[in-house]
């Protein structure tokens, strides 16, 4: 890359920032007009074409609209239809569109955690563990991990997944984590840079498209539904807007639970490798199946190095030792690995020996396999408890989530507001969408109340929701 071409990025870049900088400290309010093309770009003395490129990304994303004629405007965090939301925490997601402030409310009824129930996890059984740690490694809280993640753990989870899927892999290809959602960021910070454009799934991932937006990403959208992909058309994007990556969650996807199949995944590794796009391929939820396995990762089917693979183990094993992996070519790792060094310059090793000791033990099956069964359970109460209702969803093979269709005569915005007030949460369809539409959707998770509570929480919302409409 070219100095001109580096410098014009740090100046788009930092006409961006500086811009965001002051609407998000409240300094230019909403529906204040921002200062011209002309004016911004002789004040910071740079090209005009910068500020207006700068301008028109921060219109893309929503933090600023233009009047023809006039000029550019600091947007309204308020969405027009939305007056009756003085909940803080529905204002939140509309706003933010995190679920930060949803999970934080204190309610009885959890729909909104995708977590497993603290009770299914093998706690009683991690206080052995965490005693063998340390007569093993009495020194453990005297040193650092390598940036790379444990030795001794990169060759059991390298054994693992060579045993799994009879891949050829090695210890320098893992990187390890403090869970999924780092890997991401680190993904996000090492390849993406501001005014890029990157594919994503609709529905996705929320706090994924948080952070892609973030790093300044222009997000272009693929619709995934119960049989996968409309592969043509992702063929066109990648043709059109040479996208630098396509994140997908094809694994009992979250939110909605759906798998993609073998051939899909073949076929997006070939197209991957035709059009130079990565393929960023989360999978949280491998293990949490119920009738059978799902298909091996989209991973194992690159032989072209196009594919970063983030695995996470943490939800059904132990969510606070916040162990996940990443396993990638080495080009792409060596990059990881520096900006991995400027994060935290390592995972906790007390973290990563207590994940070694109980993943390599025979208990581990055993606790997989009794948590799958209480899981799909869970799952049957609360299709049960919807059965009542016409709404629709997708009865999904694995994972910790319905995605569910009301019908448009539910206000979903003011459903969250009085399920808040009734002790009740779950997820608006918005906050899963990258355009931040989809507003007749909900993710219910399943996973983290006990079988009781799911039940008695489940009618009282289905009485709500059919309430709003009368």
């Amino acid at each position: 890359m070219s100095n001109a071409i580096q410098n014009e990025d740090y100046l788009f870049k930092k006409v961006y920032d500086y811009v965001l900088h002051r609407i998000e400290r409240k300094e230019w309010k909403e529906h204040k007009k921002l200062p011209s093309v002309r004016q911004l770009a002789s004040e910071m003395n740079i090209h005009r074409l910068t500020v207006l490129k700068a301008y028109q990304l921060l219109k893309q994303h929503d933090k600023v609209y233009v009047k023809d004629k006039v000029g550019y405007f600091v947007q309204s965090n308020v969405t027009k239809n939305l007056e009756y939301l003085d909940n803080p925490i529905v204002s939140a997601y509309v706003q933010k569109n995190h679920l930060s402030e949803i999970h934080q409310s204190p309610v009885s009824f959890h729909f909104s955690q995708a977590l497993i129930d603290p009770n299914l996890l093998p706690n009683q059984y991690f206080s052995d563990y965490v005693k063998k740690v340390f007569d093993l490694y009495p020194k453990v809280l005297a040193t650092y991990s390598t940036v790379q993640g444990d030795l001794e753990l990169r060759e059991a989870l390298t054994q693992y997944f060579i045993n799994q899927y009879k891949t050829h892999l090695n210890t320098d290809d893992l990187l390890i984590t403090s869970g999924s959602q780092q890997a991401i960021h680190l993904i996000a910070q090492t390849f993406i840079k501001s005014g890029d454009t990157v594919l994503f799934e609709r529905p996705s991932y929320s706090a994924a498209i948080d952070i892609f937006r973030a790093q300044g990403a222009q997000i272009v959208t693929v619709d995934i539904h119960p049989d996968g992909y409309d592969l043509e058309r992702v063929e066109l994007y990648l043709k059109q807007y040479k996208p630098r990556l396509f994140y997908l969650n094809p694994t009992f996807h979250n939110p909605t639970g759906y798998t993609v199949s073998v051939s899909q995944r073949k076929k997006l590794v070939e197209l991957s490798e035709q059009y130079r796009c990565l393929l960023i391929e989360d999978d949280a939820y491998h293990d949490i199946y119920f009738d059978h396995a799902p298909p091996p990762p989209i991973y194992t089917y690159d032989a072209a190095g196009t594919v970063i693979y983030i695995r996470s183990f943490c939800k059904y094993i132990s969510p606070g030792l916040r162990i996940a992996t990443v396993i990638c070519q080495s080009s792409l790792m060596k990059s990881l690995i520096t900006i991995k060094s400027l994060t935290d310059n390592g995972s906790p090793l007390l973290n990563q020996k207590i994940f070694l000791h109980y993943f390599s033990s025979l208990r581990l099956q055993q606790h997989l396999e009794k948590i799958r069964i209480a899981l799909e359970i869970r799952k049957e109460i609360m299709e049960e408890e919807l059965k009542v209702t016409d709404w629709k969803w997708t009865s999904p093979k694995g994972g910790l989530n319905l995605w569910v269709q009301l019908p448009d005569k539910i206000p979903t915005e003011l459903l969250l507001t009085k399920s808040i007030e009734q002790s009740i949460s779950f997820v608006p369809g918005q906050v899963c969408d990258p355009l931040k539409q989809l507003s007749s959707w909900i993710r219910l998770s399943f996973s983290y109340v006990n079988e009781k509570q799911l039940s008695e929480g489940v009618k009282r919302f289905v009485a709500l929701a059919q309430s709003l409409t009368n």
